[in-house]
């Protein structure tokens, strides 16, 4: 069953459809994705758990373009990118996608603005450098501008992969435990940032199995065993809404699978 609480004018950012995703282990099949169906609108704070095995790196691979289902829809911004070409696939990623991942993927030799200026040169963008420092102004580390990741702290180097991952403009930025190689407290100066970016419209999908991480987005989508069992809405810092509580279909964009 899909509920979905949005105004029926609105356009989802990501909608999947009876996606299954199948993988052959020598003579076995391995059922990652089991006919989840979800919709998810523009300026959401998501939070993606489960255990391991639940498929939830399968569904993070799918969202970032980086995989494809063996059946069923996926629509990012209303077009189907269920069966498209690697190299298809790869512009949407360069578009319309911004990663984040726990272990930074800087390259070691270059600038902040230059690992932040390099997405935009292989898609050919005008005024690279400018979009460079503006996202730099954005995660408030401009004046690191011109040093290298060895010269930056471990919440700086994340603040440069989140700069990198905003430069493109993206539809979404998706966030594979992007704390996950920060001592606690950077954490949150980390999660601050989000919660930032998450004021000012941008659309956060974030992949973690950290409560307090998952704390601060609006929205827990919970897989178990390739499905959704858990999709709930939160208050800013409070639990789960218990079904009394849930927003009304004027407050919140989304859907509920079971």
């Amino acid at each position: 069953m899909i509920s979905d609480g949005a105004p029926s004018a609105a356009q989802p950012v990501i909608e999947l459809i009876d996606l299954h995703k199948i993988y052959r282990v020598g003579t076995e099949l391995v059922y990652a994705l089991r006919g989840t169906s979800l919709k998810i609108f523009e300026n959401e704070y998501v939070a993606i758990m489960g255990p391991s095995g639940s498929g939830k790196s399968t569904m993070m691979n799918i969202l970032g373009c980086l995989d494809v289902s063996t059946k069923g829809i996926y629509r990012l911004r209303g077009q189907d990118v269920s069966r498209l070409s690697q190299s298809k696939l790869a512009r949407i990623r360069g578009r319309q996608i911004g990663f984040v991942f726990q272990s930074f993927e800087l390259l070691g030799r270059t600038t902040a603005l230059k690992n932040v200026e390099l997405p935009l040169r292989y898609s050919r963008t005008r005024h690279r450098r400018r979009r460079a420092l503006d996202a730099l102004e954005r995660v408030n580390l401009a004046d690191r501008a011109h040093h290298r990741p060895n010269q930056l702290s471990g919440g700086q180097k994340q603040r440069v992969a989140i700069a990198r991952a905003l430069a493109q403009q993206p539809a979404i930025i998706l966030a594979d435990e992007p704390t996950g190689n920060l001592d606690s407290a950077t954490g949150e100066e980390i999660m601050d940032v989000f919660d930032t970016l998450y004021a000012e419209g941008q659309t956060i999908i974030i992949v973690t199995h950290e409560d307090h991480i998952a704390e601060h987005c609006r929205r827990v989508i919970k897989l178990k065993d390739g499905q959704i069992v858990v999709d709930t809405s939160r208050s800013p810092g409070g639990p789960p809404a218990t079904p009394d509580e849930a927003p009304t279909d004027a407050d919140r964009p989304g859907a509920a699978v079971s």
